[in-house]
């Protein structure tokens, strides 16, 4: 393979920019700016009123929206007139694909909208790759867009974008330049359900920790604090951590609990502590700025996140909650679920237990707040771990050379 040029210019497409829930994609584009690659972002839907967190913030001037509605028509209009056939088939797929799921053709459609009427820019910018996080909307998205301005197209999979929706699986991972995923329990999971193509095609590539941010903290910590991050939805496993507190108070063990985020469980969780006697042991905190959840990672005695598989077949990837709790030195708590038992080690760099068990959860709290020495050893393993298999730099080193292959052979 003879190299044409140095990978210079990337396009990313996102539901979403900034997102308060997915700071790894900042951190992913913030070391390809590093490496010299010129990376802008075609967001999806216009920005939120949500937090947003300093490391997305110096990215914002990198960002495109949704045109105002008079100039995305015309943008529209010019790729239906200047490709019919190309935009007629996209149409067309995505439309077979959710003839039974009206909702998700719409969004489709919707995303394909919002796509179209950047092709110009896109053209006029000249990236050498289009590439997608999550393989739902904004991975059809970018690859419309490929498919219209002749870009090599990839994107990255994750979670609830192949354990719950399909769209399009199959072409998409047939038709990119380069597949990315973050496990070895996906890369499985789509050679059996989306195309046993996958196997080969797919390359894993980690969401990963800033370790220059992520400084090292074994030392002192609050004696009987637990720290747990998520998005408050069926899949993170929250009412399980509710439900093991209130079993270690029957027991007389006393922890506190700082719970952050958002989501809508919130007023059920609420709920249920105060049902089980615990709602002053367990602190709802909502959204928090990043440097104060690292800040809080640095201080707790342990982090717990005992995900688990919705009713609907969703479930966490590699939480990288988790990662960031390793990395700083906080022992960590989770499940036997997805891509988590490749992050951790049962008994090595931390615990893992059954999802859905109280009482086995409560038994691994139990025991990290009374064993200071196995604190100590699964956090050095973990961050050794971290250090060496999710370092986010490294991480997006692997993946710049995968997009550069990418490029070369488009």
């Amino acid at each position: 393979m003879n190299r044409t040029r140095p990978l210079t210019r990337v396009v990313y497409v996102v539901s979403l920019f900034p997102c308060v829930s997915e700071t790894f994609i900042v951190r992913e584009i913030g070391a390809l700016i590093a490496r010299g690659v010129d990376v802008r972002i075609i967001s999806l839907k216009k920005p939120s009123k949500d937090l947003v967190q300093t490391d997305s913030a110096a990215l914002l001037d990198r960002v495109r929206h949704p045109l105002p509605w008079p100039a995305a028509v015309a943008g529209v209009a010019r790729e239906c007139v200047r490709a019919p056939a190309t935009v007629l088939r996209a149409v067309g797929l995505v439309v077979i694909d959710g003839w039974r799921r009206p909702m998700v053709a719409l969004k489709s459609l919707a995303a394909l909208f919002r796509a179209l009427q950047h092709a110009r820019w896109l053209r006029d910018f000249d990236p050498q790759v289009i590439h997608a996080h999550w393989a739902t909307y904004p991975s059809t998205a970018a690859w419309a867009l490929a498919r219209l301005t002749d870009r090599p197209f990839s994107f990255t999979s994750h979670a609830h974008d192949i354990y719950v929706e399909n769209q399009l699986l199959a072409h998409k991972i047939t038709d990119a330049a380069l597949a990315v995923t973050i496990s070895r329990f996906n890369v499985d999971w789509l050679s059996a359900r989306a195309t046993p193509a996958a196997r080969d095609k797919l390359r894993i590539v980690h969401c990963g920790v800033d370790m220059e941010n992520s400084p090292w903290q074994a030392g002192t910590r609050d004696a009987r604090s637990i720290l747990a991050v998520g998005r408050l939805d069926p899949v993170k496993g929250f009412e399980t951590l509710v439900d093991a507190i209130a079993l270690l108070a029957q027991q007389g063990i006393d922890v506190d609990c700082r719970l952050v985020g958002t989501g809508p469980l919130e007023q059920a969780l609420r709920q249920r502590a105060g049902e089980r006697g615990v709602a002053d042991r367990i602190e709802f905190t909502g959204a928090q700025p990043q440097e104060r959840i690292r800040d809080w990672m640095r201080s707790a005695t342990m982090f717990a996140l005992p995900s688990q598989v919705a009713a609907d077949g969703n479930r966490d990837g590699i939480p990288v909650a988790l990662m960031e709790a390793m990395a700083s030195g906080c022992p960590v708590i989770s499940t036997r679920v997805s891509g988590i038992p490749e992050l951790i080690e049962h008994d090595r760099n931390g615990l893992l237990v059954e999802p859905r068990d109280p009482a086995a959860l409560a038994d691994a709290i139990r025991s990290l707040m009374a064993d200071p020495a196995l604190r100590s050893r699964l956090a050095l393993q973990a961050r050794r771990h971290i250090e060496a298999q999710f370092d986010a730099r490294k991480e997006a080193g692997r993946l710049h050379a995968l997009m550069q292959e990418a490029a070369d052979a488009a």
